[in-house]
């Protein structure tokens, strides 16, 4: 009957988020009342929830978790920087005289601010205000344009330093040592951020390269769907162009390169690259004219209320997975991937497709804190590698960003988004997109290599 109880839980917990209530209360609330029930009928053990004060100070105490608030602080600096308007006008001069050129120029933008910024909405916010208009100006088909500056806008999940990724490597870190320990492993490994960010490197511009062959491809196969610029237009954009691109590229590369560059190198753990790279915003800021008193509060405040709302799904995450094992949920979901037919092939396939559909109804945070610490620990102790797991799982929902109706980038865009641009567009256009991602989770499958050989050679 605990079991069911365990189920019945989850169950309930999407229920609660799909009524929009406040995603830290909704676990901690939920988990609590259900202990209550358990506890009241004799399923549920209260001596479970003497472990709470424990798990919460780990959660304070984790050195690895202050690159939150740090690679936060340095996106919402950067966007504040107007850095993004620039890189995008700069790189629209680069490109614009090739047809396609304007979807080539926001899929790199989107590339450089996903390793400089990270912040997902953000960028879909900024390129959809300066990139869109400009695309339909040009005739460019209102769904590719659309679909082309969300999955941009998303590449901020996979390709480090992402958020994501840190949040989902202190997840998995414990996953890995309960594995090993499940296993009778009692001296473990880890698997730390900087092996993940090292590990989603290759895979997050395997899927730049992806897009930018979509978008060549239907360039060539529907070329009025993005036609090619005037004689006039094309002169205009060459005008000075190689000192726009040193003076614009330049600074946010050298920020890219310190902070990533410390990481791999060793240098620097992905904390104290997140503080240096803080700095090299602020840096950013003052040299291009964009930094005050003022502006520098409103970073702070904005740093602090994201932080503030990921510290808070964290702890009531952990109230929620700990009163789930009470009830023994681990163990049922143990014994179901377990016993799937195909091994350890089919457990990860019905994980994979469980958060994917998943990602359609909530957030990624949700699925990170809720989701990876039940299965996380059985896949590991199957033999799988932490790495190649946890990019699997950064992909798979990133995915969740763009998938109707509940995908956060599409609500960013259609906030933005010209009259002319519906929202029946918006979903046409990204479900190519979606597709490429599922084609890249696949790629990754078949060939781990892509996420495990850059890993493999900077650390051993």
């Amino acid at each position: 009957m605990s079991e069911y109880l365990a189920l019945f839980m989850f169950l309930s917990v999407c229920l609660v988020l799909l009524s929009g209530y406040p995603v830290a209360f909704s676990l901690a609330g939920t988990a609590l009342l259900f202990a209550f029930i358990g506890s009241s009928t004799g399923y549920f053990d209260s001596a479970f929830l003497e472990a709470l004060p424990n798990r919460l100070y780990g959660i304070m105490e984790n050195e690895t978790l202050i690159a939150v608030p740090l690679f936060v602080f340095m996106g919402i600096m950067l966007e504040r920087s107007k850095v993004a308007e620039g890189l995008l006008e700069t790189m629209s001069s680069l490109f614009g005289s090739m047809r396609g050129g304007l979807g080539i120029s926001v899929t790199l933008v989107g590339m450089l601010l996903a390793a400089s910024t990270g912040i997902i909405g953000a960028t879909v916010v900024t390129m959809g205000l300066l990139a869109l208009p400009t695309m339909l100006r040009r005739g460019y088909d209102p769904a590719l344009s659309a679909g082309t500056i969300c999955a941009s806008g998303t590449l901020g999940q996979i390709i480090p330093p992402s958020i994501v990724l840190v949040l989902l490597g202190d997840v998995l870190s414990s996953a890995y040592q309960q594995a090993q320990l499940d296993m009778g492993i009692f001296s473990p490994e880890t698997v730390s951020v900087g092996d993940l960010f090292a590990g989603a490197l290759l895979p997050g511009l395997m899927l730049v390269g992806l897009y930018l062959l979509y978008i060549l491809g239907m360039a060539w196969i529907k070329p009025d769907c993005m036609p090619s610029p005037s004689e006039s237009e094309h002169h205009e954009i060459k005008k000075g162009l190689a000192l726009r691109v040193l003076k614009v590229l330049l600074p946010p590369l050298l920020l890219i390169v310190s902070v990533l560059g410390s990481i791999m190198a060793g240098l620097a753990t992905p904390t104290e690259a997140a503080s240096v790279g803080a700095m090299g915003a602020i840096l950013l800021a003052i040299i291009s004219g964009e930094f005050s008193y003022s502006r520098l509060l409103e970073v702070m405040r904005n740093t602090t209320r994201v932080t503030s709302m990921v510290f808070l799904i964290f702890i009531g995450a952990s109230i929620f997975s700990l009163v789930f094992r009470g009830f023994g949920g681990d163990d049922i979901v143990a014994e179901l991937l377990n016993n799937l037919p195909g091994g350890v092939f089919t457990a990860m396939f019905a994980v994979m497709l469980l958060m994917f559909l998943l990602g359609f109804i909530l957030d990624f945070i949700e699925i990170t804190f809720v989701v990876v610490p039940i299965v996380g620990p059985i896949l590991l102790a199957m033999g799988l590698d932490p790495v190649w797991l946890g990019v699997m799982i950064a992909i798979n929902l990133q995915t969740s960003f763009l998938t109707p109706p509940f995908g956060f980038a599409l609500f960013y865009l259609r906030g933005v988004a010209p009259k002319e641009v519906t929202t029946m567009h918006i979903y046409k256009g990204v479900m190519p997109f979606i597709g490429i991602q599922l084609i890249g989770l696949c790629l990754i499958a078949y060939w781990p290599g892509i996420a495990t050989w850059l890993p493999n050679q900077i650390y051993g």
